[in-house]
C-alpha cells in the first residue's frame, strides 16, 4: 500500500531531498503542499505530513493547530524541521500535538528512519479497532498461541450481539457504533472489576470480541457482563421499542418483521492443558459453543468443557 506523505514548504525546496532520500521505497509517495494549499490537501488525509517551518510563510504553531483541528488528520502525524531550535519554541509546537521536532542542519539518515518508524508504528496502530480501541484478529491470533505455548488452563470467551443487524436496520449505523461500543466498555470494565490476572480482551470486528482469561473458572465472570449488559443496553432503545419488547423491521418484500431487542451471547471455551493443538481447534469449537448460547432467547452464555 503506498504511503503519501505530504511535505508542506512554500518554496518546495524539501520534495527533492524526500524523493532522493527515499528512491528505493517505492510504497512512499511524496507530494509537495503549500501552505495556501492546505484546506485542499487535508481532504485527502495524508499518512504523515512534514513540515518544513523555515521554507513557510505562515506561522507554524497556527499551521499545527490547523491540522490537528481538521476533524479526518486529528491523528495523521506531523513532523516539524526547523532551524529555529530554542527549548521554548521546540516545546510550543509540541504542545500541539505535533510528534516530532527535527532540528536543523538535519541528518538524512535520521530523517530517513525517523519517517519509516513512524510508518511501522501507523502499521502496527491499524490493527487496532479505531471503534473500540482494542486489539484485532493479527493480536488475537498471537495471544492464543502464546498461551497454548504455555501449556497452562485458560478460558477464551467469544461474545457478540444478537439481532445486531436489525438494530442497524432500524436505528441507523451510527446509533449500532454506539452500541458495539458499549459491548466493549461493559467486557472491558467486568474483567477489570473481576481482578483477574493475565487477561486480554480483542475486537474481532464488527459486534464480534474476544476475551481471554487465565484458569478455567469463567461462568461468574459471564454471569457478570450479562447482567451489566441487560441492566444497561435499554438506553440504546426508543421508549415505544422498550415496552413492547421488539423491534419492527421491513423487509425486502415490504412485509413487517418483529426481532427481540439486542442481547448478548458468549460462548466459552475452556482449553485445559494439552487439549488443544493449535489455534484453529479453539475457533471451531468457539463457534459451535456460540450457537449453542445464541440458540437461547435473551442474554446467554453456554460452556463447553469437553476433554
Amino acid at each position: 500500500m503506498v504511503q503519501e506523505i505530504y511535505i508542506i514548504d512554500d518554496d518546495e525546496s524539501s520534495i527533492v531531498i524526500f524523493r532522493e532520500l527515499f528512491k528505493n521505497d517505492p510504497e512512499y509517495k511524496f507530494i509537495s503542499v503549500k501552505t495556501e494549499q492546505i484546506d485542499i490537501a487535508l481532504k485527502n488525509i495524508p499518512a504523515l505530513i512534514v513540515i518544513n517551518e523555515d521554507a513557510i510563510d505562515r506561522d507554524v504553531i497556527d499551521l499545527c493547530r490547523k491540522i490537528r483541528k481538521d476533524e479526518d488528520n486529528t491523528i495523521t502525524p506531523v513532523i516539524v524541521v526547523s532551524s529555529k531550535s530554542s527549548k521554548e519554541h521546540r516545546i510550543k509546537i509540541l504542545q500541539e500535538s505535533v510528534e516530532y521536532f527535527i532540528k536543523k542542519p538535519v541528518d538524512e539518515e535520521y530523517l530517513y528512519y525517523t519517517v519509516k518508524n513512524l510508518n511501522r508504528l501507523l502499521a502496527i496502530n491499524r490493527r487496532i479497532s479505531p471503534l473500540t480501541g482494542l486489539p484485532g484478529n493479527v493480536q488475537i491470533h498471537a495471544e492464543l498461541k502464546k498461551r497454548l505455548s504455555r501449556k497452562e488452563p485458560f478460558c477464551v470467551l467469544y461474545l457478540d450481539l444478537d439481532n445486531f443487524k436489525a438494530y442497524n436496520d432500524v436505528y441507523g449505523f451510527l446509533k449500532g457504533d454506539q452500541i458495539i461500543e458499549f459491548t466493549a466498555e461493559t467486557i472491558v470494565r467486568e474483567i477489570h472489576n473481576s481482578e483477574m490476572d493475565d487477561t486480554f480482551v480483542g475486537h474481532i470486528g464488527g459486534d464480534d470480541f474476544v476475551a481471554i482469561i487465565s484458569g478455567n473458572s469463567c461462568e461468574r465472570l459471564c454471569q457478570n457482563i450479562l447482567a451489566r449488559f441487560d441492566a444497561n443496553v435499554g438506553r440504546y432503545f426508543t421508549d415505544e421499542d422498550l415496552e413492547r419488547g421488539y423491534i419492527e423491521v421491513e423487509n425486502r418484500k415490504g412485509i413487517i418483521e418483529q426481532f427481540p431487542l439486542t442481547s448478548l451471547s458468549i460462548g466459552v471455551v475452556v482449553a485445559d492443558t494439552n487439549r488443544f493443538n493449535n489455534i484453529l481447534e479453539i475457533g471451531e469449537i468457539g463457534a459451535q459453543v456460540k450457537h449453542a448460547a445464541k440458540s437461547v432467547m435473551g442474554s446467554s452464555y453456554a460452556v463447553d468443557r469437553r476433554k
